[in-house]
């Protein structure tokens, strides 16, 4: 009965690896930089996060993500540059994604702004040691056509804004790869494409409320769909509750401990049928802002 477990906990981790191309994220709404590199210098203050991601809490072989990123607007122009992290680990693997962003602004008027975005970067996939060398699997073709080595990859996006409202539309890669000797056993990298979106009303000078959207869609794997709505009371503390389509719901809680440095913490409760078999999924944001350069825009805070 051990083995059969662990067998069934094994093909989920593949059918996850084929399934879930790019990393999820619960905060999206902080993290745009990562799937979007239109969003580079869109604050035009230098921004740093640093997210962590625990995936369905107790399933043995469960993803876990971090990520890095940093942008900036450059003084004096329309451009917009950043550099985004991200380690992705799954069961035995392990995919390591590096990328810069660069953005070109257009005013389009003094309410509405259009960026276009390319993220030029590389990947790189590794399995463990530990399957390698395990006699069990050793002899299985699948794992000698893995391809190891760093591969170039070009994404692209566009992000648009007005005084209260956002949309982007974004492909963070554009290539991909099969095994170098065409035997069909994988193709470990699909394209995926976000659209993502927010609205910002202000109830009054202590609460705005801001409900936002994320679609992701792979070729070869069901679309994703999360919607959320957040209250932001006092310019301190986020409150936001979100539902991600026959996957799971939840909170999220981001705090502004000083007015450079925050704190985001979400829980997601599963509803699908991992159910059974994990607690949820918990997801650490840290942000800190500094307020160089200097803004130009004197658009409101759209807080994403």
């Amino acid at each position: 009965m051990k083995k059969t477990a662990l067998n069934i906990v094994f093909m989920i981790c593949v059918t996850c690896m084929f399934a879930q191309q790019q990393p999820q994220f619960t905060q999206y709404m902080y993290n745009t930089i990562s799937i979007n590199p239109a969003y580079a210098g869109s604050r035009e203050i230098l921004v740093i996060n640093m997210l962590n991601r625990n995936q369905w809490v107790g399933l043995n072989g469960a993803p876990v993500t971090q990520t890095l990123s940093v942008h900036s607007s450059i003084p004096g122009t329309k451009l917009g540059v950043g550099l985004s992290v991200i380690n992705d680990r799954l069961a035995y693997e392990q995919a390591l994604d590096v990328a810069a962003d660069v953005s070109y602004t257009i005013n389009l008027s003094e309410d509405y702004m259009l960026a276009f975005g390319v993220k030029l970067g590389a990947s790189k996939f590794d399995l463990d040691d530990d399957l390698l060398n395990d006699p069990l699997y050793n002899d299985d073709p699948f794992l000698d056509n893995v391809y190891y080595q760093w591969k170039p990859n070009i994404g692209a996006g566009i992000y648009f804004r007005t005084q209260f409202f956002y949309v982007g539309f974004s492909a963070p890669k554009f290539l991909t790869f099969v095994d170098s000797n065409n035997t069909g056993y994988y193709d470990l990298d699909k394209v995926s494409y976000y659209l993502n979106g927010g609205y910002l009303l202000e109830v009054n000078q202590h609460i705005k409320f801001k409900p936002t959207f994320l679609v992701k869609y792979t070729n070869g794997a069901p679309m994703t769909v999360d919607i959320s709505s957040s209250v932001l009371l006092n310019e301190k503390l986020w409150l936001t509750g979100f539902y991600r389509f026959n996957d799971s719901f939840g909170a999220i809680v981001n705090f502004k401990l000083t007015d450079a440095f925050s704190v985001g913490y979400s829980y997601d409760y599963i509803t699908s049928d991992l159910n059974p078999y994990t607690s949820g999924s918990h997801e650490l944001i840290l942000s800190y802002e500094f307020n160089i350069p200097r803004p130009r825009c004197k658009c409101p805070d759209l807080y994403n």
